[in-house]
């Protein structure tokens, strides 16, 4: 069974491949760091509550639509 980290990394690399931004980008819309991004893409990481509210608003999308895995 895959980690629920890299399932949900999976996920947020597609939704920013989808919206043509680079992790940089998304880095800055989210007021995180781009390392911290890409540990997330990874399942390095695993993002609290207010870091997922943050990516979801980056993202402009719910933050239901970040877990639909």
């Amino acid at each position: 069974m895959e980690d629920i980290r890299a399932k949900f990394g999976k996920h947020l690399r597609k939704l920013r491949d989808d919206r043509r931004l680079t992790q940089e980008q998304l880095a800055d819309e989210a007021g995180m760091h781009f390392t911290y991004i890409g540990q997330i893409e990874r399942g390095l990481r695993n993002p609290s509550l207010i870091n997922l509210h943050k990516l979801a608003k980056a993202l402009k999308v719910s933050a239901g639509q970040l877990l639909p895995f």
